[in-house]
């Protein structure tokens, strides 16, 4: 009987072929892939819904990359965490898929990232009733054969209230109680005593931490959810007594922030929370702020390494260079 259509013969690995244009790509691969995963989080083991992107710098003498070898080591990977023995952390999760994929593509560098989202419990400021919050876990590794870096990440929501409208607002309070004949003294009581009033805005603060293969500092997540938080006017609560939110709008009111002032912030408490980190130790952070009295919401940055940031402060000489997430990571050869 001759051979079928679908014999062992005639399977062609057509993605190895030559492409008709003999370039390689910064980045193939998959996006948006959503598995259920445990990791290690706060000392126990959670499940999260997580999605992953894992891509490969592919070569310019292959057409195309194997897709289906990504869901392949995906699947393998999530296997070992969730039925397995070992749990791991996002990153060390991201490095290990990493590692696997630009083995089973021989890449010269894979890529994998990792976005989870967990809860967490923590009691509401003055009433102390139990409030469940919803944060986003980063993880992050590139993979060469020259070694792997990683990042880990957090994502958490705040309030901030802003210094500029304030200031307008306590001018106009000024002016109205001297109007009154209240005297300078009793206006600066006044203000002092009540918080003036301003326009708000819900937060996003995003940041990451890398640590250089050499360095033997683990770094937790709620570590940095602590910076992002105490980063912002004041922390918020899905669930809160009329007390708390009175204390949480006093608050944000009494520590006016632009979204500058939260990146800045949140550089403090990781130089200051971390001071026995590496040199060479990256840090990103990001906050968006979602505006109420325009359309448009606002956002910054401050990305680099430690010794950059580090001189800039010392010297108070603005860094020539900010080394990017992209750039720290591709570090590694």
């Amino acid at each position: 009987m001759p051979p079928g259509p679908t014999t062992e013969r005639e399977i062609v690995d057509v993605q190895a072929r030559t492409p008709t244009l003999p370039l390689s790509l910064s980045r193939v691969g998959v996006s948006g892939v959503e598995k259920v995963i445990r990791l290690a989080q706060n000392g126990s083991e959670q499940l999260f819904m997580a999605r992953f992107e894992c891509v490969v710098e592919l070569g310019g003498g292959q057409k195309g990359a194997h897709m289906s070898r990504f869901e392949e080591v995906v699947n393998e990977a999530i296997g070992q965490v969730v039925l397995g023995e070992s749990t791991f952390k996002a990153e060390t999760l991201a490095e290990h898929i990493a590692q696997l994929v630009r083995q089973r593509q021989a890449a010269r560098r894979a890529e994998v990232t990792v976005e989870a989202r967990f809860p967490e419990h923590k009691p509401a400021p003055i009433s102390g009733i139990q409030t469940q919050e919803i944060y986003t876990l980063h993880g992050c590794a590139a993979a060469t054969a020259a070694g792997t870096r990683r990042l880990i990440g957090v994502t958490a929501q705040g309030m901030t209230a802003c210094p500029c409208a304030q200031e307008l607002v306590a001018a106009q309070a000024r002016s109205s109680l001297e109007d009154d004949g209240f005297s300078r003294d009793e206006i600066e009581r006044i203000l002092a005593a009540v918080p003036v009033a301003t326009h708000n805005q819900r937060g996003l603060g995003t940041l990451y931490i890398g640590r250089p293969e050499s360095c033997e500092r683990e770094i937790d997540a709620a570590e940095l959810l602590a910076i992002v938080e105490s980063s912002m006017s004041s922390e918020i609560y899905e669930l809160m007594k009329r007390s708390d939110e009175a204390h949480v709008v006093a608050k944000a009111h009494r520590r006016p922030r632009f979204v500058e002032d939260c990146v800045r912030e949140m550089i403090r408490g990781v130089i200051e929370r971390f001071p026995d980190l590496d040199e060479d130790a990256f840090v990103w952070a990001r906050q968006e702020n979602l505006e109420t009295i325009h359309q448009h919401d606002v956002i910054a940055e401050r990305f680099g390494t430690l010794a950059e940031i580090r001189r800039e402060l010392e010297t108070g000489v603005p860094a020539p260079v900010h080394t990017s997430s992209r750039v720290w990571l591709e570090s590694t050869g």
